[in-house]
């Protein structure tokens, strides 16, 4: 099963290769791996994408919580959460193509970042489905080059108001 895992961590040198290295030494993939600085900048947010069954999530949490910089733990997977993801995607910009590659980046609520000669460069944002089908659109007209971001997210505000941190 895909997990979504939130790592909140101080912000300090190494602390990234130490998770990493925990999931690595263990041999589990890490799918995707966002991690930036918080409102406080002495701290992190790290949001991992990774494939296990709920025990094996649950012991690579209690390892995650063991490493002296990490402050919290918690797994998104089953929670209501936003979550996005950014898109790059270099277009191979054919003068009978460029009216649907601007007509599906318009579709997707996209942009056009980059333009040079035979070249349009995309932007996009969304939740992986959203990102999946405007790869699949755009496939076929050329797409050259793609870098995603990988999943960033957060938990939803509760309707109470006090939300969870």
């Amino acid at each position: 099963m895909r997990h979504t895992i939130s790592v909140l961590v101080e912000n300090h040198f190494g602390v990234l290769s130490r998770v990493a290295g925990l999931f690595s030494g263990r041999g589990f993939n890490i799918e995707s791996l966002t991690v930036a600085v918080t409102l406080d900048p002495t701290k992190s947010r790290m949001t991992i994408v990774t494939r296990g069954s709920d025990q094996i999530i649950e012991q690579i949490m209690k390892q995650l919580n063991k490493l002296i910089d990490v402050i919290k733990v918690v797994d998104l997977t089953n929670e209501e959460i936003v979550d996005r993801e950014l898109v790059l995607i270099k277009m191979n910009a054919q003068p009978q193509n460029r009216a649907e590659i601007l007509r599906i980046c318009e579709i997707f609520r996209g942009k056009i970042v980059d333009v040079s000669q035979g070249t349009y460069t995309l932007e996009a944002t969304g939740d992986e489905g959203k990102i999946t089908a405007i790869l699949e659109m755009l496939r076929p007209l050329g797409v050259k080059d793609v870098i995603r971001t990988g999943k960033i997210a957060m938990l939803r505000e509760s309707s109470g108001g006090s939300g969870k941190t």
